[in-house]
This record gives structure tokens, sequence and C-alpha cells, in this order.
């Protein structure tokens, strides 16, 4: 099916999409939702080549394991959309685009029980048009547990495939709250069920924020379908290097350069791959052919400026766009993040930083132990929710300093 082609974005201030693009200080955003979670090595060297000739070369991977593609022109987003639609990275109009928000487990094989479960999840969100009326932030993720679980994210309905049964959680005020698990052949019926009956509520929000009355209305809508829950462990989300078969390889900030992502491709062939997978944690996976073949791919993405360790300073450090980037920012947030990152090991900082432009705190996806928040040049300074005054941006350094004391 043909996408129906947008109009000029103009909107700011939701997620963006790649029929409904936001407005940014460098130009359009365009937000492209891979299927299941994952971009054959054709779709991603396609995207790459997008990005440098209709865009400004920059592509961010986001924190719903999305990328976007920087820098747009309104004259070009027809094209952009076209060139989507024939690699099959766009939906049928906006509505339905802003409701796949699926998350899945980066490490689980082409033709497993999650990725056909995913599947099988954006085939319902397609086709039921009730389902357009649902929060344009809420969110699916399906998972298998293992090394890069995704089971410390959140999501407004959970599925964990564990011990051939699916395991089925919904958000709530205090996290996942886990009712029961079904077969898999049983899975995407409970979810439409919970949608509808989410739906059902008044007004619409998130679900963690549905009154404990509406909440209890869709556990009781579900129970009677689910059977005790089988035993699983939650594990630690990303892994960077050699993972189970495949390697983790970051980019700093989320931050991966057009001609960066055309090399990595190229580099993930060689490997032996024929995808890279999408995660929530700004890391890319890929499936290589032997341990070697993903040896030599880590120490080519390296050489790339990709980080594949995960004792690297800079995955500490959260910071947004910034300027020039980012018309709200009025500091260079990635270049003096870099600079901060540079500065942790020696200084024994060994917490958490985020780095914001402004108060709208976009990249912040937890609490940090530091916060620094740009404004006219400077950035004020918090640590464990306490303010401790404000330094230039020109001299990091004093921001560690000043938060090593009390």
């Amino acid at each position: 099916m043909t996408a129906a082609i947008a109009t000029k974005g103009q909107v700011k201030g939701w997620c963006p999409g790649a029929l409904r693009p936001m407005q940014s200080g460098d130009g359009l955003i365009a937000r492209v939702r891979p299927r299941v979670g994952m971009l054959s090595l054709d779709q991603a060297r396609a995207l790459a080549g997008l990005a440098e000739r209709l865009g400004n070369g920059h592509i961010d991977l986001t924190r719903r394991a999305n990328l976007q593609i920087r820098g747009l022109l309104d004259e070009d987003l027809a094209k952009l959309q076209a060139e989507l639609d024939r690699l099959g990275l766009i939906d049928a109009d906006a509505e339905v685009e802003a409701i796949r928000n699926i998350m899945v487990a980066p490490l689980s094989a082409m033709g497993s029980t999650v990725r056909r479960i995913a599947a099988d999840l954006e085939r319902a969100l397609m086709g039921d048009r009730r389902l357009v009326k649902l929060p344009t932030k809420f969110g699916l993720l399906v998972d298998e547990g293992g090394p890069a679980s995704l089971a410390n994210e959140r999501a407004d309905i959970c599925l964990r495939v564990v011990e051939g049964q699916v395991a089925v959680g919904l958000d709530s005020r205090d996290g996942t709250y886990w009712l029961g698990a079904c077969p898999p052949s049983t899975a995407i019926e409970i979810v439409v069920r919970a949608l509808h009956t989410f739906l059902d509520s008044d007004p619409h929000r998130r679900l963690r924020d549905l009154p404990i009355e509406d909440q209890h209305k869709i556990h009781s809508a579900l129970l009677p379908s689910l059977s005790a829950l089988p035993p699983f462990e939650k594990t630690d989300g990303r892994a960077l290097g050699m993972v189970q078969g495949a390697v983790g390889i970051a980019a700093p900030f989320g931050r991966l350069e057009a001609a960066c992502l055309g090399r990595l491709t190229d580099l993930a062939a060689d490997a032996g791959a024929t995808e890279l997978r999408l995660s929530p944690w700004r890391t890319l996976y890929v499936a290589v052919r032997d341990e070697a073949a993903g040896r030599s791919l880590l120490e080519s993405a390296q050489a790339l400026g990709l980080i594949i360790q995960a004792d690297d300073p800079m995955l500490r450090i959260e910071a947004c766009p910034g300027a020039p980037d980012c018309e709200s920012s009025s500091v260079d947030t990635r270049g003096d993040a870099r600079r901060l990152a540079s500065l942790v090991a020696a200084r024994g900082f060994a917490g958490s930083i985020h780095v914001s432009g402004c108060a709208k705190g976009c990249a912040k996806s937890a609490p940090s132990d530091l916060l620094l928040v740009g404004s006219a040049g400077r950035y004020s300074l918090t640590r464990g929710g306490e303010t401790r005054g404000t330094v230039e941006a020109r001299d990091l350094a004093a921001a560690l300093a000043e938060t090593s004391h009390g």
C-alpha cells in the first residue's frame, strides 16, 4: 500500500514520524520505525543514503528503538516518503504510524516466537482502526530475557516469552505488573482485548496513569484467559562487545553520521550479517558468522568512533542534540558531554550525567546523579535533587569539582 503523503511539517512538541515530521533547529526530523525491530542491510544502506542526500547526514538512534533522519527540508519530504514506502518502512497513514511503537528483544532470531509475535502485533495495530485512538506514546514490548533483555524497559504492555508461554504484564505506577501467562497463539488476542478495554476508559491516558478502578477493569478482562506465571528473572539490558552470537555496538549519545552507518553496514555484511537490530539503549546488534568475524567487526566499529566496551565513560552520559541542532538550546550539549566524558575518569566521578540544552530534558530517560541544564550559554547544576549553582560551558571541570563536595 502506498502511504498517504503528509503535508509540510510545522508542528513541534511530539514524537515525530516519517509522515508527520517535526521542526527542529537544523530542519525537519523524520522518525523511521523499523519493522519488528530490525533493518535489512539493504534498508540500512538506503537510509544512510537518504540521510546524506536529503538530510544533513545526522541520524539519531532513539530510546524507543527507532532512528531519526535530521535536517530535512519541506520540499524533500515527498521524496523521502516515497523512498521509505519503496523500502517497506512507512505506514498507510500518520495515525497508524504514531501508534506502531513496539520494542523487540534485539538478540531474538529471525523466525523466533518473539519476532512472530512482534510481526502479529504490528498487523493488529495496522488492521484495527479503533486503535489509532491510542496515545501516541503508548508502547508495547516483546522480550525473551537473556543478556540483552528488555525487562528493565518501561512499556504499557509487556510480553515475555518464557518456557513456551507468553507472560503478560501491564504498566503501573510501580512498574510492570505481571498478570499471568498464555500460549503464544492467544497472545495477540489478549493484547487487543487489553487495548480496547483501555480505550473504554475516559480520559485516555498512559496505562499507568489510569485510576485504579480502570486498571482493575483491564485486569479483569484478561485474567480469565491467563494461567499462572512461569518463573523468570530480570537481567540487565544493554550488552556490548561479543554477546550470544552477535555483537553490540553503541553510538555516542545515539548519534550516527550517514557515512558511518553506511560503512558499518558494509562491515556487518563482511561479518556474515543480514540485518541490523535496534534497541532502546541506542545500541545496534549484529548477528555474526563466528567469533573471529565478530572481533573483526568490533575493531572496525571502534575505529569508526563507535562504542564497543561496557565501561566506556560516554555510556554514563546522556545528552540531547543541543545547539545548533535544536533551536531551544543555547549550549553545545554533545560537544560538552564529550569533554565531560574525558574528565569523569580523571576526576573520579562514578555517577551518571545528563546534559540538557534546555529545561525540557528531551533525552532524559532516567534520573541521573548529575544534571546540567543549559540556559543562556551556562549550565545550572543539580545533584541528588539539590541545586549546586551554575557553571560556564567552557569550564566543565568545575561542574565535577563542584559536585564532588558535600
